[in-house]
C-alpha cells in the first residue's frame, strides 16, 4: 500500500481543510514529519488508519473523539485518503459520528458515520461502496489483507507500540503472519481434516451404536446367536401354520351355517311381525269407515261454500249500508248548525276591514324610522372594529418596543459578557502549550525516577562486583604464588635429585663439568605431581572466576554508564522540573489542566456569545422597523375612528326622541305587526271557514240521498241470497244451517282424510301379499336352534384367532430377525469401511493439528519456518544497528501447559555470549528490534509469491531513545530501505533526524488549530 494525497477537515488539531500529496515526496520518499509537541504530527498517522478502518492509530481515541474543537460548528469533520494496491488506485472517505447544527430550526442533531470507497481508473472513478461503514470495512481489509490491529503493527509504528509486534505471543504472531503470508490454506487443511477425523469418529460411534441397539432390540438369549434363534424357530413356523389353516377352514363352515340359519330365523320373525300387523289393522277398520263417511259429508258441503259465502258477504253490506245512512243523518244536523254560525260571523266582515287598513298606515310609519337606525347600529360597529384596532396596534406597538428594549439591553450585556470571556480565554494556547510540554515532562519525570532508580541499583552492584573483583584477584594470586612456589620447590627437589647421581671426574648432564662443588641438598616437602596438578587446577579456576568478574565489572560499567547517559538525557529534558517530586508534578498538572479547562470553556463561551451578538444584530434592525411600521398605523386608526364617530352624531339628531334606541322601534313595529297579521289571519278565516260550511252542507245533504238509496239497494240483495243459499242447502240433504256448518271441512283437513284411508288400504294390501309371500316360503321350513349355532361359531373363531395370533407372532418374529440379518452385515461392512478410512484422516489430523510430536500444527510449522527468513534478514539489520550485539532468534523450547508455542523470540547477546527474553531489552534496544523485525517481514513478505507488498511504512517517534551512533545506524537502514522501493516516513522530534532528512511535513500549531507545509530539498 502507497499514499497518494490525503485530505483532512476539522480532523484532530486541523480546525480547516489541510492536505498532503504524497506524490510531491518523490518516489520512493523517506521523509519527516516535523512539528512542535502537540502540533498534531501524529494526527496524520491517526487520519490515514482512520480513513482505512475507522480507528486511529493508537486506538486511543473513538471516532467521535476526532473532531477539532477549533472548527465552525457547520464544517463537517471528515477524511479523504487516496492510495495504491498494486498497480490499481483508490480513494476512500470517511465522516465519524459527530453533532452538527440542524438544516432548520435551532439546535443539533447527530450525524451517522459514514464511508465511501472508489476505485479510481484513470479519470473514472468506480463506487464499491456507497455509505456502509461495516461494508467499507470489510473491503478494506479484504483488499489490503490486513485488519486495524495488523495494519497498525506492520505498517504503521504509534508511538509507545514499538514492542507490540516484538513481544506478541504465538497465537497471536500467528494470527499476524497468517494474514501476511495468505497461510490460511493450512489452517482449513488442519480445520478440515478434524472435522473429517471428528466425523469419520462420531459416524462409527453411531454405526456401532446402532449395531448394539438392533442386537439388543432382538433380545437374543445370552448365548444363542442370531442364526441358532432363526434355525430354532423354522419348525415351530411352519407347524403354526398348519394350525391356522385348518382352523380357518372349520370356523368358516361353522360361520356359513350360522349366517344361513339366521336368514330362516329372520324369515320367521318377519312372519309373525305381519300376523300382528294384520290384527292391529282389522282393529282399526270401523274407523276408517266413519272417517269416509265424514270425508263425503265435507265434499258435499264444500260444494255449496260459495253460495254461503255469497250469502255472508250480502248480509255484511246490508249492515254496513244501514250503519252508513245512521252516520250521514247525524252529519247533515251537524253541518246545518256550523253553516248558520258562520253565517253570522260573515257579516261583521266590513267592521274588520276597515281596522286593519288603519293598523296598515301606522306600521308603515315606524318601518320609515328604521333607517337611521340601522345605520347608527353598522357604524357602532365600525366604530367598534376600529377602537379594537387601535388598541391592539397599541399593544403591539408597546411589545415591539419591549423587544427592542430587551435586546439593546442584552447586546449591553454580552458585550461586556464578551470582553471578559476574551480576557479569560486569551491564554488558551499558551496554556495547552504547558499543559502539553508538563504531560509530556511527567512521563520523562517518571522514566528519570525509574532510571535513576535502576541507575542506582546498578551502581550498587558495580561497587559490590569491585570488591568482588579485588577479592577474587587476591585469591588468584594467592593461588597462582602457590603454585608457582610449589612449582619452584619441585623443580629444587628435582636438583637434588640429580646431584645425587653425579660421581667427581664425570661430566655434570646439566652444565657438562666434572667437578662437583656444592651439590644440591634433598628437601623434606618436595611436592608431588598431583599436588601440583590440584595447585594448578586451583590456580586456572581462580584466574577464570576472575575473568568472569572482570568481565561482568566491565558489562555493569557500560550499562552503568549508558543509564548515567540516559538519567543525563532525561534530567536535561526535565530542566527545572527534575528538583519537583512526582506528587508536586502531578499537583502542577492538576493546575494546569484546570486553568487549560477553564480556558477553553471561556473560548466556547466566545463562540457562544459572539454568535448571540450576531444574532441580536440581525433581529435589531427588524424591531426598530416594526416600531416605525406600527406607529404609523396606530396614527391611522386614531384617525379613521374620530370620522367614524362624527357619523354618528349626525345620525342620532335624525331619530324622533320618542324612540331612545332600535329595540324600542322594533318592538313598536313587532307590536303593530302582531295586531295587523291577527286581523287579516282573522278576516282571512271568517271568510274561508263560511266558504267551507256552505260547501260542506251541499256535500252532506247528497251524501246523506245517496246513502238512503244504498240502504234499500243492500236489504234487497241480501233476501235474494238467502233465498238462493236454502234451495241448495235442500238439495245437499242438510236439514239446516247447524247441519251444514258441522259438516264443513277444510281442504287440507279433506286431504288428510282421503291420505288416512289410502296409506290404510295400502297397509292391508301390503301386509295380506308380504304374508302369503313368507308362508308359502316356510312351508316345509322348521325354525332353527341359534343358541347353539352361534356359541359353536364363536368357539371356531376363538380357535382360529389363537392360531392365527401364535402364527402371526412367529412370523414377525421370522422377518424381524431376517431383515435384522441383513441390516447387521450391512452396518458390518459400513463400520469396517469407516474405522479403515479413520487410521488414515485420524493419523493425517492429530499430526496437522499439533497432537503428536513436538505439538506443532501444520500451519504453524509453516509459520515458523517463514518467520525464520524474516528473522534472518531482521537479525542482520539489528546487528548493523547494535553495532554486532544483538541478533534475534526463534524459541524452539515448547511452552509449559497448553500455551501456544513455536513463534516466540529471543534476543541473543554477542557481550554475554547468552541467549533471553525480548522482554529484557531496553527502550532503545526495543525500538531497534521492531524496527529492524518491521523492516525484515517487509521484505519477507514480498518475497513470496502471493504475499502482500508492504511498500510503506509509518514511525512514529522512538528515536529519542538512541544514543548518535545508533541513531546513524538506524537513518542508514532506513535510507537502504528507502533505496530498495518503499515509502518510509518518520516523527520524531530529534533535531539530528531534521538535519539528516531534508524532505519534510512540517506541522504548525496556531491558537485557532495546526497547519501543514510541505518541505522539498
Amino acid at each position: 500500500m502507497r499514499p497518494i494525497h490525503l485530505s483532512m477537515t476539522a480532523f484532530g488539531p486541523f480546525a480547516d481543510t489541510q492536505t498532503i500529496d504524497f506524490a510531491k515526496l518523490g518516489q520512493n520518499p523517506l521523509f519527516l514529519l516535523n512539528g512542535p509537541t502537540g502540533a498534531g504530527k501524529t494526527s496524520i498517522l491517526d487520519a490515514i488508519c482512520f480513513a482505512l478502518y475507522g480507528k486511529s492509530t493508537g486506538d486511543e481515541r473513538e471516532a467521535a473523539q476526532m473532531r477539532c474543537d477549533y472548527a465552525a460548528p457547520t464544517t463537517l469533520t471528515e477524511v479523504t485518503f487516496e492510495f495504491e494496491l498494486g498497480s490499481q488506485r483508490y480513494r476512500i472517505r470517511r465522516v465519524p459520528e459527530q453533532a452538527r447544527p440542524k438544516k432548520s430550526g435551532e439546535g443539533t442533531t447527530d450525524q451517522k458515520p459514514e464511508a465511501q470507497l472508489y476505485r479510481v481508473d484513470g479519470e473514472q472513478e468506480v463506487l464499491l461502496v456507497p455509505s456502509k461503514v461495516s461494508e467499507a470495512n470489510a473491503l478494506i481489509e479484504q483488499l489490503t489483507g490486513l485488519d486495524a490491529d495488523q495494519f497498525r503493527q506492520v505498517m504503521v509504528l504509534p508511538q509507545g507500540k514499538f514492542r507490540q509486534l516484538l513481544m506478541a505471543d504465538s497465537k497471536e504472531r500467528e494470527k499476524i503472519f497468517s494474514q501476511l503470508f495468505q497461510t490460511q490454506i493450512y489452517r482449513k487443511i488442519e480445520d478440515k481434516l478434524k472435522a473429517q477425523a471428528a466425523a469419520l469418529r462420531k459416524e462409527n460411534e453411531a454405526l456401532t451404536n446402532q449395531r448394539t441397539g438392533m442386537i439388543n432390540a432382538l433380545e437374543l438369549e445370552e448365548g444363542v446367536s442370531l442364526e441358532d434363534e432363526q434355525t430354532k424357530l423354522a419348525p415351530k413356523l411352519a407347524d403354526a401354520l398348519t394350525q391356522k389353516n385348518a382352523h380357518t377352514q372349520a370356523y368358516e363352515q361353522a360361520n356359513h351355517a350360522l349366517v344361513s340359519a339366521k336368514s330362516i330365523a329372520a324369515d320367521f320373525t318377519a312372519l309373525a311381525q305381519l300376523k300382528a300387523e294384520q290384527l292391529k289393522l282389522d282393529e282399526q277398520s270401523g274407523v276408517i269407515t266413519q272417517t269416509q263417511q265424514r270425508c263425503e259429508r265435507g265434499q258435499q258441503a264444500q260444494q255449496i261454500e260459495p253460495s254461503y259465502q255469497f250469502y255472508l258477504a250480502r248480509e255484511q253490506e246490508a249492515q254496513l249500508s244501514q250503519k252508513a245512512l245512521q252516520q250521514s243523518e247525524e252529519q247533515l244536523k251537524q253541518g246545518q248548525r256550523v253553516a248558520s254560525e258562520k253565517v253570522a260571523e260573515f257579516a261583521q266582515l266590513a267592521q274588520l276591514n276597515e281596522q286593519a287598513k288603519a293598523e296598515q298606515a301606522e306600521l308603515q310609519k315606524l318601518n320609515g324610522l328604521t333607517v337611521p337606525f340601522n345605520a347608527l347600529a353598522e357604524l357602532a360597529r365600525e366604530i367598534k372594529q376600529a377602537e379594537t384596532a387601535r388598541l391592539n396596534g397599541q399593544q403591539q406597538l408597546q411589545t415591539f418596543e419591549q423587544k427592542l428594549a430587551q435586546c439593546l439591553q442584552q447586546k449591553q450585556i454580552d458585550d461586556a459578557e464578551l470582553a471578559k470571556q476574551q480576557q479569560l480565554a486569551e491564554p488558551l494556547f499558551n496554556l495547552q502549550q504547558q499543559f502539553n510540554a508538563l504531560q509530556a515532562h511527567e512521563k520523562t519525570h517518571q522514566q528519570w525516577l525509574k532510571a535513576s532508580a535502576e541507575l542506582a541499583s546498578l551502581g550498587e552492584k558495580l561497587q559490590q562486583s569491585l570488591v568482588n573483583g579485588k577479592a577474587l584477584n587476591l585469591a588468584e594470586q594467592q593461588a597462582r604464588e602457590q603454585l608457582n612456589q610449589a612449582q619452584l620447590r619441585w623443580h629444587q627437589g628435582q636438583a637434588a635429585i640429580l646431584a645425587q647421581t653425579l660421581q667427581q671426574g664425570l661430566p655434570c648432564p646439566v652444565c657438562g663439568s666434572g667437578s662437583h662443588p656444592v651439590p644440591a641438598q634433598p628437601q623434606h616437602d618436595l611436592p608431588t605431581e598431583a599436588v601440583l596438578e590440584q595447585l594448578t587446577q586451583q590456580a586456572n579456576k581462580a584466574q577464570q572466576d576472575l575473568a568472569s568478574a572482570r568481565q561482568e565489572y566491565k558489562s555493569l560499567n557500560v550499562q552503568l554508564t549508558e543509564k548515567q547517559q540516559f538519567v543525563a538525557e532525561l534530567a536535561l529534558s526535565l530542566g527545572e522540573y527534575v528538583q519537583y517530586s512526582a506528587q508536586q508534578l502531578a499537583q502542577h498538572l492538576h493546575g494546569l489542566k484546570g486553568q487549560v479547562e477553564q480556558a477553553q470553556l471561556a473560548q466556547n463561551q466566545v463562540k457562544t456569545i459572539a454568535a448571540r451578538l450576531k444574532q441580536q444584530q440581525q433581529q435589531e434592525e427588524p424591531l426598530r422597523q416594526q416600531v416605525d411600521a406600527e406607529s404609523k398605523r396606530v396614527n391611522q386608526l386614531q384617525s379613521q375612528l374620530a370620522q367614524l364617530q362624527g357619523k354618528e352624531a349626525s345620525l342620532r339628531e335624525q331619530i324622533p326622541t320618542d324612540f331612545s334606541s332600535l329595540t324600542q322601534l322594533e318592538l313598536a313595529i313587532t307590536a303593530a305587526t302582531k295586531v295587523l297579521t291577527e286581523l287579516e289571519l282573522n278576516i282571512q278565516t271568517i271568510r274561508d271557514q263560511h266558504q267551507v260550511a256552505q260547501t260542506a252542507l251541499a256535500q252532506l245533504q247528497a251524501a246523506n240521498t245517496a246513502a238512503i238509496a244504498q240502504n234499500e239497494t243492500s236489504k234487497a240483495r241480501q233476501e235474494q241470497a238467502l233465498t238462493e243459499f236454502n234451495h241448495q242447502l235442500a238439495a245437499a240433504n242438510f236439514a239446516d244451517l247447524a247441519a251444514y256448518k258441522q259438516a264443513c271441512l277444510t281442504k287440507a283437513e279433506i286431504s288428510a282424510l282421503t291420505e288416512e284411508i289410502n296409506a290404510y288400504q295400502q297397509a292391508c294390501q301390503k301386509n295380506q301379499a308380504n304374508t302369503a309371500q313368507l308362508t308359502h316360503k316356510l312351508a316345509d321350513v322348521s325354525e332353527p336352534d341359534m343358541a347353539q349355532l352361534t356359541q359353536q361359531a364363536e368357539m371356531l373363531l376363538a380357535q382360529k384367532t389363537q392360531a392365527e395370533a401364535t402364527w402371526q407372532g412367529l412370523h414377525h418374529r421370522a422377518e424381524q430377525l431376517q431383515k435384522a440379518a441383513l441390516q447387521l452385515a450391512e452396518l458390518g461392512k459400513k463400520i469396517t469401511q469407516v474405522e479403515q478410512e479413520y487410521e488414515v484422516v485420524g493419523t493425517l489430523a492429530n499430526v496437522a493439528n499439533g497432537q503428536t510430536g513436538n505439538k506443532i500444527s501444520l500451519q504453524r510449522f509453516v509459520l515458523s519456518v517463514l518467520l525464520d527468513d524474516v528473522l534472518l534478514d531482521a537479525s542482520a539489520r539489528l546487528q548493523l544497528m547494535s553495532k554486532g550485539r544483538y541478533r534475534l532468534l526463534r524459541k524452539e523450547e515448547r511452552a509449559k501447559g497448553n500455551k501456544a508455542s513455536g513463534l516466540e523470540l529471543e534476543v541473543e547477546d554477542a557481550y554475554t555470549g547468552k541467549v533471553r527474553s525480548v522482554a529484557t531489552l531496553s527502550g532503545g534496544e526495543s525500538f531497534m528490534a521492531a524496527l529492524a523485525m518491521a523492516l525484515g517481514l517487509s521484505e519477507v513478505v514480498q518475497a513470496y509469491a502471493g504475499g502482500i507488498k508492504l511498500d510503506t511504512l509509518f514511525i512514529d517517534e522512538g528515536f529519542g531513545s538512541l544514543d548518535q551512533e545508533s541513531l546513524d545506524l538506524a537513518v542508514r537502514t532506513l535510507m537502504d530501505l528507502q533505496s530498495s522501493g518503499r515509502m518510509v516516513g518518520v516523527i520524531s522530534h530529534v533535531s539530528e533526524m531534521k538535519e539528516q532528512l531534508s524532505t519534510r511535513v512540517d506541522v504548525s500549531k496556531t491558537s485557532m488549530g495546526s497547519t501543514l507545509t510541505l518541505v522539498l530539498p
